[in-house]
């Protein structure tokens, strides 16, 4: 095996684990917290509205955003870690 593949394939190792860690954060936060712990949440208020409900309706579309952000500034690290960057 060539060291492009060899390299190639723990890139792609390295990027499944990132997305996975990220899809759980997510899953942590748009089920988790808006439909599984929304009751105890609802107990604190965030904005006026109850967190829970804030997490459900607006929350876990914040935390996307953030995590698309998060992903990108991963992958072009992963990309220069790999030199990737210059293909």
């Amino acid at each position: 095996m060539s060291s492009l593949d060899n390299r190639a394939k723990q890139y792609w190792r390295e990027n499944i684990k990132y997305v996975l860690i990220l899809l759980a954060i997510w899953f942590l936060v748009s089920y988790g917290f808006g439909i599984f712990l929304a009751e105890p949440l609802n107990a604190i208020r965030f904005g006026g509205a109850k967190l829970g409900f804030w997490f459900a309706q607006q929350g876990s579309i914040y935390v996307f955003v953030v995590l698309i952000f998060v992903y990108v500034w991963l992958m072009n690290k992963l990309d220069k870690k790999y030199e990737f960057d210059e293909i």
